[in-house]
């Protein structure tokens, strides 16, 4: 029995020893490296905005009367100028020839006040008459003259009333569906008939809070200020519109409420047309109230160190990164994030250049020890990037 259990024991230690000699110690951890360089970065910060029409008029009728003739297709686009409504002209040009008619009344009579006049001035100097009747002449001539006034004044309400029955397009723009029926009464008091906004260009309206426009100052004001500022726009399904635009105006007052300004740009809406460039195929793009998000950036590239995002990490202190020095020690190296991503993360301090930084097998890192650096594949090299503002 002895010699069966000296046996087995001599076989297990067969076994083990030769895998613990085929291990040994274990040496420095291997990690994965990459040198930290400078690579041109475009600045993107993220908000939600609304589309806005630069401009928007309401159409309504200036007289009233019976709408006669609607002359444009609801949802179409119309120019300045342009007729949009007919009402009833007939009354309109009635009044207008009773407006005429007593203004040729008032000059007749203006100029029979004028004969009296000069008869009342001829008989004074000769004597004949008196002072009296060369002044009632002169009251009446005047009086005659004050009707003829009002005469041409009421002639020119009644041509403006006339020209109010044809309601023309203010601006060039796109108009909306009309809220009355051709036969209904319209008038000032019969509310909007439809209604125009503008199309090209549009305006982008978004909240900035106050701490991040300070930030976009600070960070853009040695560049040019706004102009070193483009805008770009992504719809609500997904794609980035193809046009850039500019901001145009930045309020001068917070909201109290929010702690944000507001902010708008302009971006050009233009007609998509068909292969042929010669007749539109579908709508412009951008519509008033439409929900799109709003990236700022950087009209020029700036050169920033860029690192894979696991190469930063956090705790208590803050972020930083292991780099690798002298005789392939790790040391922990404090940096400051800039707008970062995911994917690659923005050193704005704590690195110059050149360093070996860590990326691959961090979690076997501890400072002051050393390890065994090996390439790590290489950091992309992003073309923006973006934070939410």
């Amino acid at each position: 029995m002895n010699r069966v259990f000296a046996g087995a024991v001599a076989l297990v230690l067969a076994s083990v020893l030769p895998a613990a000699a085929q291990f040994g110690p274990q040496g420095p951890p291997a990690v994965g490296v990459v040198t930290a360089e400078r690579r041109p970065v475009t600045e993107t910060t993220e908000f939600v905005g609304r589309v806005e029409a630069t401009d928007r008029v309401n159409i309504r009728a200036r007289v009233t009367g019976f709408l006669q003739e609607r002359l444009f297709r609801e949802g179409g686009d119309v120019t300045e100028g342009e007729v949009l409504f007919r009402i009833e002209r007939a009354p309109f040009e009635a009044q207008l020839e009773q407006a005429q008619a007593s203004l040729a009344g008032a000059t007749a009579t203006l100029e029979n006040a004028r004969v009296a006049l000069a008869r009342a001035r001829d008989l004074r100097q000769t004597g004949a008459g008196t002072q009296v009747a060369y002044d009632n002449a002169q009251a009446g001539e005047r009086t005659a003259a004050a009707s003829v006034l009002s005469a041409q004044a009421a002639v020119r309400v009644a041509q403006i009333n006339l020209g109010y029955t044809e309601i023309s397009a203010p601006l060039t723009g796109q108009i909306g569906r009309a809220t009355l029926s051709v036969g209904n009464v319209v008038g000032p008091d019969a509310g909007n008939l439809a209604t125009i906004v503008s199309q090209d260009p549009m305006r982008v309206a978004f909240t900035v809070s106050q701490r991040t426009a300070l930030d976009l100052r600070n960070r853009f004001e040695g560049r040019g200020g706004p102009d070193a500022v483009r805008v770009r726009i992504r719809t609500s399904d997904g794609r980035m519109y193809g046009e850039f635009g500019r901001v145009d105006f930045v309020d001068n007052q917070i909201d109290r409420n929010t702690d944000t300004i507001l902010v708008r740009a302009l971006i050009p809406n233009p007609v998509r047309r068909g292969t042929e460039g010669s007749t539109p195929v579908t709508p412009r793009e951008l519509i008033d109230g439409q929900f799109v998000s709003v990236f700022l950036e950087g009209s020029e590239p700036v050169l920033t160190i860029t690192l894979p995002r696991a190469a930063v990490l956090q705790d208590q202190q803050g972020a930083y990164v292991f780099v690798v020095g002298d005789g392939n020690v790790a040391q922990r190296r404090n940096v400051r994030l800039g707008r970062s991503t995911g994917e690659v993360a923005v050193i704005e301090s704590g690195l110059e250049g050149g360093e070996s930084v860590v990326v691959e097998g961090v979690q076997r890192v501890r400072p002051g020890q050393p390890v065994n650096p090996g390439p790590a594949a290489a950091p992309p090299a992003p073309q923006t990037t973006p934070a939410r503002g």
